[in-house]
């Protein structure tokens, strides 16, 4: 027998004898979308259309192939549709509920899809009519509330959520997704609330029920009161809490998992063999291969978590095993509808694990942790538009992670260390650390280490200028509370020291091209304030004495570079151009970097005639500090530059 064809909502095609025979309920499909209304010559129409198995396909394309006045001439029967959709959420058979969800989405995305140009005050009247919408939507609303609280079936659940995410989604710009006004006076906030905070639920639709309320959270949030802003800032229940930040911290994880997939089989293929064999010529190249789809619908929730709700702050802390270290058996999960996120949820299994008892062979971690790793990839590559932003968003998250007094407290806590290990851009003048040779330590040197990465990996034609004045605000963030509380950070700040002047270096070779994009003098008064905060309140925090020799002799050491920049903007100030004013702070603030310098490199250099010495190295130049009774004292240096805590 030949095989049935349901192409199309076809059963068979039509021959010369035949005409082509359709699916029942794509003839009532038909019927619908006749300008006659379909209940009245048959009485049970409704009650049998959803009793038929959706074919989600057909009438979706069916409103795609009518154009804007034919919509208009059946748009009372859409309307009839629509109602009877919403009142079959109310029935007890769960297979007309499960028909008429479909239904729902199907519509929904059909007719935004046909009337992208058009407003959102005409889709709701195409879809339920001006005059019946309030009540449409207040009674839809409930009926999702009742089903998602309920303890029925989980894929009725699912399929609730994957209607609230269409809904949601089926515009660009959410703010202009006028449907949404109706779902912010009808709340279903609890609702997401209470899937979260029961793990049965949380496996299943954990991942829905974030980005559903990362995404409402945006609605017209700086134009009107929204609820759903409101009501998650003030969520203190700690089972919720928990529930978010784990699924938050396993779609992080996946991707973490997924890139180091996909590296470490780069790196075992052919392209790897060949560069070992040449050399390392084309190792930026190679490394561009490696790509992962980025989760910005999940950063999006973590942002608003953090930035909203300051009792998630604890969460961030919360171990659990390494998730990339549990191997479970990954099934297929239903993709979300089609959003401009375009995000795919992980494993229902792979959520599950962890759960698990910690094991003392594996290495724990926290949501931080995840988040920091997952930073250190999508950072590397911000020559990609999508990356880029996804960059920025990792640093605004880090923003407010180092303006917070409790994050700062387990940030810097001695007794909370950790082998944080960050991706790095591999790079032709340097070897990849090993894994095994990373030491435990505080959190906060994790995220400087990753602060340290950015700023020397991006000095390059495309300047992300936005990116690097947030990556220089968390080290000042962090640096003052350490200066608050007198914390002693035991980190080689010389690193950091190091990148802050090549950083200096790269905008100076460049002023030219750059000063045409970015007002360069900014940055470099951001770093120049950096220094003068060691130089002046180093004292209260620098690990130990010789710190500030390293410090002083770092400064000494590269006093060409503070040179060559106090030229620049003194050329600059001295001008009546637009950047007078700008260039005339970074002046100002020089002033104590520029009194170390002439202070000592006059001795230094003539310790260096005296002994025949052409270059003074390192060791050479500390005893000759002491010898000539240099005293250090950031104290009296001179004045302060123009910087707060």
């Amino acid at each position: 027998m030949a095989q049935v064809e349901k192409r199309g909502g076809l059963l068979r095609k039509s021959s010369a004898s035949k005409k082509p025979l359709k699916e029942k309920v794509v003839l009532m499909y038909d019927e619908i979308f006749m300008m006659e209304d379909p209940g009245q010559c048959s009485p049970r129409f409704w009650e049998e259309l959803f009793l038929m198995k959706v074919n989600l396909e057909y009438l979706e394309g069916k409103l795609e192939s009518l154009d804007g006045e034919e919509l208009m001439k059946i748009k009372d029967n859409i309307n009839c549709l629509f109602q009877h959709c919403i009142q079959a959420l109310g029935e007890e058979h769960p297979i007309r509920v499960v028909n008429a969800l479909q239904t729902l989405c199907a519509l929904i995305r059909g007719v935004h899809q046909k009337n992208k140009s058009t407003s959102g005050f005409d889709i709701i009247n195409m879809l339920m009519g001006f005059d019946k919408a309030e009540l449409c939507m207040k009674n839809l609303m409930e009926s999702l509330d009742s089903l998602l609280c309920a303890e029925g079936s989980e894929s009725l659940k699912s399929l609730c959520l994957k209607l609230l995410l269409c809904l949601v989604t089926v515009t660009d710009n959410i703010s202009q997704n006028t449907i949404l006004e109706y779902v912010m006076i009808n709340s279903i906030f609890e609702a997401i609330l209470q899937i979260l905070s029961h793990p049965p639920s949380r496996r299943e639709h954990g991942y829905d029920a974030v980005v559903l309320l990362a995404l409402l959270v945006n609605y017209r949030k700086y134009e009107s009161v929204n609820p759903y802003i409101v009501k998650l800032s003030i969520v203190d229940d700690e089972a919720t809490l928990n529930g978010m930040g784990l699924v938050i911290a396993q779609a992080l994880s996946e991707y973490n998992r997924q890139y180091k997939d996909k590296e470490e089989e780069h790196q075992s293929g052919f392209f790897s063999a060949l560069t070992n064999m040449v050399g390392s010529m084309f190792i930026a190249d190679a490394h561009e291969k490696i790509s992962v789809q980025t989760n910005e619908a999940i950063l999006l929730a973590l942002y608003e978590a953090v930035h909203l709700n300051r009792n998630f702050i604890t969460v961030l802390a919360q171990s659990h095993p390494e998730m990339g270290l549990v191997t479970t058996p990954v099934s297929p999960a239903p993709t979300t509808p089609v959003t401009p996120l375009g995000t795919t949820p992980p494993s229902s299994d792979v959520i599950s694990s962890v759960e698990l008892p910690l094991d003392a062979d594996v290495q724990t971690s926290n949501l931080l942790i995840t988040f920091l790793k997952y930073s250190s990839i999508v950072m590397q590559d911000t020559k990609d538009e999508h990356r880029l932003h996804s960059g920025k968003l990792c640093l605004i998250i880090l923003t407010c992670i180092a303006e917070d007094q409790y994050a700062n407290a387990f940030l810097h806590d001695d007794n909370m260390n950790f082998r944080v290990n960050l991706h790095r851009m591999p790079m032709r003048h340097r070897k990849k650390a090993a894994d095994k040779n990373l030491p435990c330590r505080p959190l906060v040197c994790a995220v400087l280490d990753l602060m340290v990465e950015f700023i020397v990996t991006h000095m390059m034609k495309e300047f992300p200028m936005d990116l690097y004045v947030r990556c220089i605000q968390v080290v000042h963030k962090l640096l003052c509370y350490q200066k608050k509380c007198r914390v002693r950070l035991h980190y080689t700040w010389r690193e950091l020291w190091s990148a802050l002047i090549n950083l200096l270096k790269f905008l100076m070779s460049n002023e030219t091209v750059l000063l045409a994009k970015h007002n360069i003098f900014t940055l470099a008064l951001m770093i120049v304030n950096l220094f003068n905060m060691f130089i002046t309140y180093g004292d209260t925090f620098l690990p130990t004495p010789s710190s500030y020799d390293e410090l002083y002799y770092e400064i000494i050491r590269m006093h060409q570079s503070f040179d060559n920049l106090y030229s620049m903007v003194l050329r600059l100030s001295t001008n009546a151009g637009q950047w007078k004013e700008a260039a005339s702070k970074v002046t100002h603030a020089l002033v104590n970097i520029r009194a170390i310098i002439n202070h000592f490199n006059p001795k230094i250099e003539s310790y260096a005639a005296v002994n025949h010495i052409s270059q003074l190295s390192e060791e050479q130049e500390m005893p000759h500090w002491k010898a000539c009774g240099i005293q250090i004292s950031s104290r009296k240096v001179g004045e302060l530059g123009e910087f707060s805590c």
